[in-house]
């Protein structure tokens, strides 16, 4: 049986605990090579996220030059657990219009991430089938191994 944790209307809490953002809210304006540093993402990744849809505005300071926040990072680290599931980009993009629309949206976003959901289910499926058949294989192995010593 799932226990659903009641929480505020607007909350959007995910089960891990957050990571710690390197400075405090109000201090958080990191360059583009900080996020990098702090990501693992490129810089050519960051601006193409951005040019497609797929990351919020990013502010710039008077020059010119993208200043990413605590917000900006949190965002990036939901993203990575997208590409983790092997979501299309397509339908990130997609969701974070979605995210943009507001709560109008809630019900098309949690159809989208069930469906994620779903497709995550079945690749565990299938990797739990091929762990199997990897285990016996080293199974059969070992036991080929231990044989000689048995003569």
């Amino acid at each position: 049986m799932t226990v659903i944790e009641s929480t505020p209307a607007r909350t959007d809490l995910c089960k891990a605990a957050p990571r710690a953002h390197p400075r405090p809210e109000g201090q958080d304006r990191y360059t583009i090579s900080e996020v990098v540093a702090f990501t693992g993402l490129t810089a050519h990744t960051l601006r193409w996220y951005e040019r497609i849809g797929l990351m919020p505005h990013v502010d710039r300071s008077h020059t010119g030059q993208r200043r990413f926040s605590n917000r900006d990072l949190d965002w990036l680290g939901f993203v990575g657990k997208l590409r983790l599931t092997g979501m299309p980009v397509a339908d990130m993009v997609t969701y974070a219009e979605m995210v943009r629309e507001g709560e109008s949206t809630f019900e098309a976003r949690a159809e989208l991430l069930q469906r994620t959901r779903r497709d995550v289910l079945d690749r565990i499926a299938e990797l739990q089938d091929t762990l199997a058949v990897l285990d016996h294989k080293i199974e059969f192995y070992a036991d080929a191994r231990r044989a000689p010593e048995r003569s």
